[in-house]
């Protein structure tokens, strides 16, 4: 395909950015089952207005309870085919490894945006990353994505983004007045 027929993407981190994170001091962590999973105010409506933008919309997301057998695979997979379902997103990219197994995939390496890009001939120069941790703004950073921080303030490392906001609804706005259609 030539560089006019690309597409541009939002990359969406998962918990805490679609879905409410459980916060244990300070810190976000998934959801433990189906039954826990909640979709954020403001998420189906923000997706929404971006998908009529033209985005594609593509969540990456480390997964190392699976690797820390803390979370079986079937239940991340049950969550993850109910979001792709309920907010008609158009992939996700689940990285299952823990930090120490030094994969390509784990953000904050690029490898689930690099390949998504791969598969869906995406711009990366034209589209954003919405996350709510420095390891999704330093993944967008590390692949030429420009980076929106959904900021809760956790206890742990912080780099600047883009742009910062404190909800969905304000990323989209943010993407919206950005966006020439």
């Amino acid at each position: 395909m030539g560089v006019n027929s690309k597409v541009k993407a939002v990359f969406l981190d998962r918990d805490g950015v679609i879905n409410k994170a459980v916060i244990v001091n300070g810190l976000p962590y998934p959801p433990g089952s189906l039954k826990e999973l909640e979709i954020l105010p403001g998420v189906k409506q923000g997706l929404k207005q971006l998908k009529e933008l033209g985005y594609l919309l593509i969540v990456v997301t480390n997964q190392p309870d699976i690797a820390r057998k803390i979370t079986p695979i079937k239940t991340v997979e049950m969550m993850n085919n109910y979001l792709k379902e309920q907010l008609n997103l158009d992939d996700i990219y689940c990285c299952i490894h823990d930090g120490t197994d030094n994969c390509t995939c784990r953000k904050p390496k690029p490898g689930m945006v690099y390949s998504a890009a791969e598969e869906w001939d995406i711009d990366l120069v034209n589209s954003f990353i919405i996350g709510d941790r420095w390891k999704d703004i330093e993944t967008g950073i590390n692949s030429g994505l420009r980076t929106i921080l959904i900021d809760y303030n956790y206890n742990e490392k912080h780099i600047s983004a883009d742009y910062t906001c404190s909800n969905f609804s304000e990323a989209a706005q943010i993407i919206k007045s950005l966006t020439h259609k």
